[in-house]
C-alpha cells in the first residue's frame, strides 16, 4: 500500500488533493507514534460513546407519569431513579466533547506545522490523517444521533427542573448531586446546540488558529480544504474508490468530506463558499446527491445549517440552489 500511495501522490501538489489516502490501514511510524497513541485512547472512547448513545432510551414515560401525578411520592421517586442515571451519561458524553477537543488541537499542531506543504503532511502522516478523519466521523455521527433523539433535552430539563425544586425545598438530590449547578450550566450550553460535537471542534479549530499565531492560517485551511479535495476524488474516482474494502468506507469518506468544509467554513475568513475557496464546493455537493438519499439526508442539512457563510451575499445562487431541500 505505501509504494502504491507514493505512486498516486508523485505530483499531487499540482493535483489539488488528486491522491489516494488510506483511511482503513493507514499505521502510525516512529515518529508520529506518540501523537497516535494518544488519539487512539480518545477514539477508542469515542466508540463507547456512540454506542452508548445510540442506545440511549430516555426516560420520557416516567417523566410524563410524574408530571401528571405532581403529589404522588412513588411517582416522583420513580422518575428522579429512571433520570439519575441517564444523565450520567449526558454528563461523560459532555466531558468526552473536552477530550475530543484536546485530540483534535494534537492533530493540528503536526498537521499544519511549518517546513511541509498541507498534501505532504496528509501524504506523509496518513495514520494521524486518519485520526483526523475519525474524529471527523464520530463528530458528525454523534450529531445525527443526538438531532434525532428529543429525549435527551427533555431528560436534562426535567433534571434541572427537578434539582431546582429540591434546592428550593431543602432536600438533598443525593445521586443528583454528580451534575452541580456549575457543570449543569456547561452542559445545558453543550445540549442547547442541534450539533453540539461539531460546535465544539468549530469553536477549538478557530481557538487553534488565535491562540497560534506563529502558525500562518492558510497552514490550518489549507489542510482542511486538501482533506476535502481527497475525500471528493475518492469519491468520484472509480480507480481510487474500488480500493476500499468496505462499502461503509463510502460513509465515511462523505462524513469526513462534509465536516472538513464546514470547519473550513468557521475558520477561513471569508468562509467555504466563496469562489476564492480552495474546495470545489459545486464537486462536493454534487458527490453528495449521487449517493443514496437516505444516507446523504443529514450530511446535506450539517452543510445547510451548521455552516456560518452559506447565505453570504458572496455565495453563488447555483450553491445555494443545489442546497436546497427538496
Amino acid at each position: 500500500m505505501g509504494n502504491l500511495i507514493k505512486v498516486l501522490t508523485r505530483d499531487i501538489d499540482n493535483n489539488g488533493g488528486n491522491f489516494f489516502l488510506d483511511f482503513e490501514n493507514a499505521q502510525p511510524s516512529q515518529s508520529e507514534t506518540a501523537v497516535w497513541e494518544e488519539v487512539n485512547q480518545t477514539l477508542t472512547e469515542a466508540r463507547l460513546v456512540l454506542e452508548d448513545l445510540q442506545t440511549y432510551r430516555g426516560a420520557g414515560e416516567e417523566i410524563r407519569q410524574a408530571i401528571q401525578s405532581p403529589g404522588v411520592e412513588g411517582v416522583q421517586e420513580k422518575a428522579w431513579s429512571a433520570v439519575v442515571p441517564l444523565v450520567g451519561k449526558l454528563k461523560t458524553f459532555y466531558e468526552f466533547s473536552q477530550k475530543l477537543e484536546s485530540s483534535l488541537r494534537s492533530l493540528l499542531d503536526v498537521l499544519t506545522s511549518s517546513g511541509l506543504t498541507p498534501t505532504q503532511h496528509l501524504e506523509q502522516k496518513q495514520s494521524l490523517a486518519r485520526q483526523f478523519a475519525h474524529i471527523l466521523h464520530f463528530t458528525l455521527r454523534f450529531d445525527e444521533l443526538k438531532m434525532t433523539n428529543p429525549a435527551i433535552q427533555n431528560d436534562f430539563s426535567y433534571y434541572r427542573r427537578t434539582i431546582s425544586r429540591m434546592r428550593i425545598n431543602n432536600l438533598s438530590g443525593n445521586a443528583g448531586n454528580e451534575v452541580n449547578n456549575e457543570l449543569a450550566n456547561r452542559m445545558s450550553l453543550f445540549y442547547a446546540s442541534a450539533t453540539p460535537m461539531l460546535k465544539t471542534l468549530s469553536d477549538a479549530t478557530s481557538k487553534f488558529v488565535s491562540d497560534n499565531t506563529d502558525v500562518p492560517l492558510e497552514n490550518t485551511t489549507d489542510c482542511l480544504s486538501t482533506m476535502a479535495s481527497v475525500c471528493k476524488v475518492m469519491l468520484e474516482t472509480p480507480e481510487y474508490r474500488s480500493r476500499f474494502a468496505s462499502e461503509e468506507t463510502v460513509l465515511f469518506c462523505l462524513r469526513v468530506m462534509v465536516g472538513v468544509i464546514i470547519l473550513y467554513d468557521h475558520v477561513h475568513p471569508a468562509g467555504a463558499f466563496v469562489k476564492t475557496c480552495n474546495i470545489d464546493m459545486k464537486g462536493c455537493i454534487r458527490v453528495l446527491k449521487e449517493q443514496p438519499p437516505s444516507s446523504v439526508e443529514g450530511l446535506l442539512n450539517a452543510l445547510r445549517y451548521t455552516t456560518k457563510h452559506l447565505n453570504d451575499e458572496a455565495t453563488s445562487k447555483q450553491i445555494k440552489n443545489m442546497l436546497l431541500p427538496n
